[in-house]
């Protein structure tokens, strides 16, 4: 997935301009699926909780049972020699992934010691707040039983996908989707949070969406600027009730929901005070 028109990408010990090929016809990722991703970002000049995106990946592939080529901190030294290769302030998406080349015959499950890398870096424009609204998917979560939902594996995003393609036919940005239980989740592709008498209120995290390390960092960030944050089962009867919404997550970082199903919001104090807290906190790291 081309997401920018500059890319460089890391594969077999060496940089490449451009979209590189890296799976082969035969390798095991191509038709069964085993593959794992991070996503990393740069920004005026800082690239925020690198370290924590580049052992995830790691974190990752050991869940789906690949033993990783490399560890942590390789994959974050070369992500920050990729961004040398681009103007110092650029936007970029920082991708690494890791997949399955090989099994034994007859056998689904990969050779664990097959495990391919790269890591493909592209420019991408950071969003700015603006129209950004909500709708309800009528698609489920899976528990842990049900699929490596600790894993940030590629195969679970076809499950996003559907949910963000039926929100956008509808004329929406993006939509809450429900665990098994009945509970809000996430988005398709962002941790979400709500505001309700002042209090800022998200899904615990229970196994059946990835808790995310934006959303780490921003519950954090907030709760040391002196507000309640409550990690809670929640329905969308609360949702209904919510006086803001805003959601997490590694492209925009931080967004406002300016609409919520036929609800329009009002001015995300909240929200934008907590998108003011990231951008602090990630430029602080700016030598």
């Amino acid at each position: 997935m081309a997401v920018g028109k500059e890319i460089v990408t890391w594969v077999d010990g060496q940089w490449h301009r451009g979209n590189a090929p890296i799976i082969g016809a035969a390798d095991h990722a191509a038709w069964l699926g085993s593959q794992v991703f991070d996503g990393a970002r740069q920004f005026e000049g800082v690239r925020p909780d690198l370290d924590l995106h580049a052992a995830r990946i790691i974190r990752s592939a050991e869940v789906m049972n690949m033993l990783p080529p490399v560890d942590a901190a390789t994959v974050q030294g070369l992500m920050e020699e990729g961004c040398g290769m681009f103007a110092p302030h650029a936007a970029l998406y920082l991708r690494p992934m890791m997949w399955s080349r090989e099994s034994s015959p007859g056998i689904i499950d990969a050779t664990p010691e097959s495990t391919g890398f790269a890591i493909c870096i592209e420019s991408l424009a950071m969003p700015d707040p603006g129209e950004f609204s909500l709708t309800v998917s009528p698609y489920c979560r899976p528990r842990p039983d049900m699929a490596l939902t600790e894993a940030k594996a590629g195969a679970l995003y076809a499950n996003n996908a559907r949910i963000m393609a039926d929100a956008r036919k509808r004329g929406f940005s993006n939509a809450l989707s429900l665990d098994v239980n009945g509970h809000v989740a996430e988005t398709a592709s962002t941790n979400v949070f709500m505001v309700r008498d002042g209090v800022v209120l998200t899904p615990a995290p229970n196994g059946m969406f990835l808790n995310g390390i934006t959303r780490q960092r921003v519950i954090g960030l907030l709760r040391a600027d002196g507000l309640d944050v409550i990690e809670t089962s929640l329905t969308l009867t609360d949702f209904d009730q919510a006086e803001e919404i805003f959601v997490t997550g590694n492209i925009a970082k931080v967004m406002p929901v300016t609409r919520y199903q036929d609800r329009e919001l009002g001015k995300p104090k909240i929200g934008l005070r907590a998108r003011e807290l990231y951008w602090d906190y990630a430029l602080s790291a700016r030598v």
